[in-house]
């Protein structure tokens, strides 16, 4: 029978560790204040559910948590200097920016992610990051936070991916890929599975840590998972059910069941990887902040090949510097009165 690592409990951890560290910094430097802004178009309601969720974890741990909402109606071109109005923003250490987007406009998502400046991009999106990322370049990106947080929990399970056999299935940007970078970079030897790979069950069965990530519910067989391995679920697959609360049941990517019986660790759905997710989020923004502030121990990261100075970013509009922020201010104020 399986451990079960509890998400939740090492997710509160975390974010306990962080308000504590928050208020220790503040005694030598009260104006420390980290800052995080979500950025959202239009109004998903399953969009407004993950964003009251973040901002309700920055006042719990002592970050000024942001709502930026603009309307369905916004261009691409507000919306990019909406984020660049973040990037130069002193008091804002954290970007993200919710999709999908819910717009009337047809803006492109990529293109505005990586806008956002790669020292603010605390969901580790950008192209820099995953760039980073890919070349094992650690210390001068952020991760991504649902596979960032993934590696913890193989942690508290006690488990040094080095040398392992790793099998990641999903290959998505936000999750897969990135998680194979993580796992590669610890040394594991990785193994990512996907739709086109045949025979998933064979691969699943010589790894000693499995991460699925492919967003198929019980996709993952409990026969398939080898003797004492670790099994992350990433999956989150809603149905309705009468008998819950919410009239929703949560089922993962694993036939839980089944597999808990044979794997030495195993995360449930919910309360596995989703919560890491935003604790690993606030961490990355507490990290951005301290690095801004030149604290001892923040992670070194040099923008200066990639985000373009005010000045140029002005220059490009037939704009001054003060005439390009001025700008960008007032267009964000006009936007948020409406």
């Amino acid at each position: 029978m399986a451990t079960v690592i509890k998400g939740t409990a090492v997710a509160k951890k975390v974010r306990q560790g962080l308000r504590d560290e928050i208020l220790e910094i503040q005694k030598e430097k009260p104006d420390f204040k980290p800052g995080l802004t979500v950025v959202q178009v239009g109004d998903r309601p399953d969009s407004n559910v993950y964003i009251g969720a973040k901002v309700k974890a920055c006042e719990e741990i002592g970050i000024n948590g942001v709502h930026m909402k603009l309307p369905p109606e916004t261009t691409q071109q507000e919306l990019i200097d909406a984020i660049e109005g973040l990037n130069v923003d002193p008091d804002v250490h954290g970007i993200i920016l919710q999709v999908p987007l819910d717009c009337t406009t047809g803006i492109d998502e990529t293109l505005c992610t990586n806008v956002l400046s790669p020292s603010k991009d605390v969901d580790g999106l950008t192209d820099v990051n995953a760039g980073r990322l890919a070349r094992g370049d650690l210390k001068r990106c952020f991760t991504p936070c649902t596979p960032t947080g993934c590696m913890v929990l193989i942690d508290e399970a006690g488990v040094d991916v080095k040398g392992k056999n790793v099998c990641v299935v999903g290959r998505s940007k936000i999750v897969g890929a990135p998680m194979h970078d993580l796992l590669l970079w610890a040394h594991g030897t990785v193994t990512t599975c996907h739709s086109r790979t045949p025979d998933l069950g064979y691969h699943i069965k010589q790894a000693d840590v499995v991460v699925v990530a492919a967003g198929k519910k019980e996709l993952v067989k409990g026969e398939w998972i080898k003797p004492g391995a670790v099994v992350i679920d990433c999956g989150i697959n809603p149905e309705p059910d009468a008998t819950k609360k919410s009239g929703v049941k949560l089922w993962g990517d694993v036939e839980y069941p089944a597999a808990k019986q044979v794997a030495g660790a195993i995360t449930p759905v919910p309360g596995g990887v989703g919560p890491m997710t935003v604790a690993l989020l606030m961490r990355n923004t507490v990290t951005s902040a301290k690095r801004m502030h030149g604290i001892t121990g923040a992670r070194s990261y040099s923008t200066t090949s990639y985000t373009r100075p005010i000045a140029t970013q002005g220059t490009a509009r037939g704009l001054s510097t003060s005439a390009y922020i001025a700008r960008t201010g007032l267009r964000l104020l006009q936007r948020l009165k409406k």
